[in-house]
């Protein structure tokens, strides 16, 4: 599994290995669908392990953001290294995602 995921309250955090990328995008995908479903609406997306995302994952990230906002529901991200900020720049998803530096940071407010 290339991602580990726990509780903090209400909302439910996914912590992102070394890379997210074609070979475990699907796998996140459907954990936080399943997890969107069974009525979770608050999910915390957590890079600070992550040092590559490839266009797949990229993809996936857009996905699950019109799903959750479909229903309602929140998704942030944190602790994008330098390369991840300037690669989400780039293709203009900053302005889709909240993005925090911090677990504690996106934590707040939710």
């Amino acid at each position: 599994m290339g991602f580990d995921v726990s509780q903090v309250g209400q909302v439910t955090l996914f912590e992102i290995g070394p890379q997210l990328i074609v070979g475990n995008r699907e796998e996140l995908k459907e954990h936080v669908l399943r997890q969107l479903n069974s009525g979770d609406r608050k999910f915390l997306i957590d890079f600070a392990q992550t040092g590559y995302i490839d266009s797949s994952g990229l993809g996936v990230l857009v996905s699950l953001s019109k799903a959750i906002l479909e229903k309602g529901g929140e998704l942030r991200l944190s602790c994008l290294d330098e390369n991840l900020c300037m690669l989400f720049e780039l293709t203009k998803l900053n302005a889709l995602f909240q993005i925090a530096d911090s677990k504690e940071e996106a934590l707040k407010g939710f």
